[in-house]
Formats: C-alpha cells, structure tokens, sequence
C-alpha cells in the first residue's frame, strides 16, 4: 500500500455516507416543497395563518437575499414588508403553488430593485452610510458581499444562500442559464481576491 494512499474501505463507507446525506438532504427538501403547496393552498382559500405560517417559513430567505441586494438592514425590512404584502394581494395569480418561493423571490427582487431606485435619486451611493451592525456574521457578510459587483452578488446569494438551483435563478433574474453560470463563476473569482486567495 502506498504511504499516504486512503484505504478502499474508508473510501466506500465516506461514499455511502455522502451518499446517504444526499438522499436525506433531497428527501427534506421534497417535505419542505410539499409543505409549501399545502400552505399555499390553504392560504388561496383565504386562510390568514396558513398565509403567515408560509411567509415565517420564508423569512429568513428573504432577509439573506434582501440583504445581498441592498446592504441595509432597514431597506431589506422595507423591502420584504412589501413583498409579504405583494405577495398576499396577488396570491391568486400564482400558477403553479409549488413554484411559490421562486414567484415570491422574483418579487423581493424586483422591490429591492425600487428601492435602490428610489436611494440613487435621493442621494448618490457614494454619500450614503451604512448603518452599524452588531452582529459580527452580518458585518463580515456585507463586506465580503459588498466587495463584489452587484451582478454577481445577487447569484452568488441565491445560489449559496437561497439554495436556487442555476435554472431557478436564471427564470427569476431573466437571463440565460449560462450567464448565471458565469456570474456565479466571476463571483467566486471575486470574493476569493477579496479573502486573499
């Protein structure tokens, strides 16, 4: 056997656990998709909890992806109060229910978008400030985040945060899957300069 060589067995049991994650991981992700339809079928029927159990279950996304666009904690909670109220206005226009996290994100962007809208016309970027952050996860977050251009940070946060597939990403930003593909890969590229790498 060569020295640093793993042996065939630890190599087989590793595969079989990676393999018994991925199947679990998916498995999660099924009851998680089925939850939603439920919810969001209830919530069609004009049922106020399932609407609000829906949108806590999705809060969290939402703030990860708001907070990627527009880099202040005050503008992502405008942000995803509209789109809580966008989304219980127009409810009824979603096709398919369990397509709701992707219509739902399509809209959070959409209003970030207006809002970053509606600061460039009142201040330059350059004169606006940051407000302060306690949390040393979201302070390093929006630096490393800020460190790279827009493009590219909004899919590297739906692709790593949102847990969006290339395909999801691609219907929701309307652009090819290749271009997602590549901003992705520039991304990267960026924020590996930015940690030194």
């Amino acid at each position: 056997m060569r020295p640093n060589a793993i042996p065939v067995y630890l190599m087989v049991r590793e595969w079989k656990t990676d393999l018994h994650s991925i199947v679990y991981t998916r498995k999660e992700k099924v009851m998680q998709i089925d939850e939603t339809t439920r919810l969001v079928k209830l919530a069609k029927k004009h049922d106020k909890l399932a609407f609000a159990e829906l949108m806590q279950g999705h809060m969290q996304e939402m703030y990860k992806v708001g907070l990627a666009i527009l880099m202040n904690d005050e503008d992502v909670a405008d942000a995803v109060s509209e789109t809580i109220l966008n989304c219980f206005e127009k409810l009824n226009t979603l096709r398919e229910d369990k397509y709701f996290k992707t219509w739902m994100t399509r809209i959070l962007i959409n209003n970030c978008y207006k809002i970053l809208e509606v600061r460039k016309r009142q201040t330059g970027l350059e004169e606006w400030e940051e407000p302060s952050v306690t949390d040393e996860y979201n302070v390093e977050l929006k630096e490393a985040l800020s460190s790279i251009d827009e493009k590219y940070r909004s899919v590297i946060t739906l692709y790593y945060l949102g847990e969006y597939s290339t395909k999801e990403i691609a219907s929701m930003l309307h652009i090819p899957k290749s271009t997602v593909t590549t901003r992705l890969q520039r991304g990267r590229e960026q924020l590996a300069k930015y940690y030194g790498g």
